[in-house]
């Protein structure tokens, strides 16, 4: 069986690493196509070396542009090295352009598609990767949702249960394999003068807030209140395109410390490091959650659910207002919450369903 893993972004390769990890320890036929979505070295080639993780075989190198042109240009270069390699399964995960195009590239050619992180739903269809993750669901053979929800949520739509596979997050699996290998590295956080459980951190780079000039400045705002209120540095590792959008919305943030994109282990670093961390990404909510570190998410919804209803998280939307209420919330939090996203051990079921599926 040969297997093709299409990659784009950054939270794909982490969140794909155990798998790749195992495919490479069993010698199996496998090979990586990465679609060039995240492009810089901080975005992306160094995720593959820190992980240790081999070179993708291609790369399509679509780059930024639109989002109709960036699907096409995937669509029409994944095609053309899924016809020459004749894989059996692609694998995709998540919810981005790479993985839509990776999805419908495969089954319009007859090969079967895994979906890792299946099942996941902001019900917010103005966001891109909600349509993305729908589509993707609706065309995969193999779903792996992370959770029991995610699972219930994918057969209310009418997808069939026998295509439905409750596995785990593998980003449970990233984190604790790399955590102790992040801490045995550089040490960030003297690099950038903080200490341990006194600074928060944020990201903050999803479409519907940083093209947003409005939602953009409340929420700088939010964060400048809160640096001034807490008398503690607020860290924000600027995504390229949330600096673009800041330069020509003439944005300029007074009290935050702006560093360029961490690689995946100094990230670890900060995360764990962090007294708060308050964020528009779906991965980081899972990350501060595993980690037991308080989170506050910038957006008015969350497919992560599972993040409120264990009290890990919760959602302030842009007001600034709101966002230093639920900061002041999440830091009195004195109990731990269970980790709902599995035990670590997600990408070895993976393997072993595909497996399984083609020598059946």
């Amino acid at each position: 069986m040969k297997i093709a893993i299409i990659l784009g972004t950054r939270p794909e390769i982490i969140k794909m690493a155990p798998l790749i990890k195992i495919y490479q320890e069993n010698r199996a036929d496998f090979f990586l196509l990465h679609t060039g979505q995240h492009y810089s070295y901080q975005m992306d080639k160094v995720f593959f070396e820190q992980l240790k993780l081999p070179l993708p075989r291609y790369n399509i190198d679509v780059g930024s542009s639109s989002h109709a042109e960036q699907t096409g240009k995937m669509l029409i270069g994944i095609e053309k090295i899924l016809l020459k390699e004749k894989p059996d399964v692609i694998l995709v995960e998540g919810d981005t352009n790479s993985v839509l195009a990776g999805a419908l590239a495969a089954v319009k050619l007859g090969i079967r598609v895994g979906h890792v992180e299946s099942g996941l739903r902001s019900y917010d269809r103005t966001m891109p990767e909600e349509l993305n993750r729908l589509l993707t669901d609706h065309l995969a053979d193999y779903l792996f949702a992370p959770t029991p929800k995610a699972k219930d949520i994918l057969l209310g739509e009418g997808i069939d249960e026998k295509k439905v596979f409750v596995t785990g997050n593998t980003i449970v699996d990233a984190v604790r394999q790399n955590l102790e290998l992040a801490k045995s590295g550089k040490d960030v956080l003297s690099d950038l003068k903080l200490k341990p459980k006194q600074y928060f951190l944020v990201t903050l780079h999803r479409q519907e807030n940083v093209d947003n000039a409005a939602r953009f400045g409340s929420i700088l705002l939010g964060l400048d209140m809160l640096a001034v209120r807490n008398k503690l540095p607020v860290v924000y590792p600027i995504h390229p395109r949330s600096r673009k959008m800041m330069d020509e919305f003439k944005l300029k943030p007074e009290n935050l410390t702006l560093i360029e994109p961490a690689d995946f282990l100094s990230f670890l670093q900060l995360e764990s490091g962090a007294r708060l961390i308050l964020t528009d990404s779906g991965g980081v909510q899972e990350e501060a959650c595993i980690l037991g570190v308080p989170c506050v998410t910038l957006r008015d919804n969350t497919e992560r659910p599972e993040t409120l209803e264990v009290g890990a998280n919760m959602l302030a939307g842009a007001d600034a207002a709101s966002i230093l209420e639920c900061v002041e919330v999440m830091l009195d939090k004195k109990d731990k919450w269970d980790n709902p996203f599995g035990d670590g051990k997600a990408a070895a079921r993976i393997v072993k369903i595909i497996t399984e599926a083609g020598n059946g």
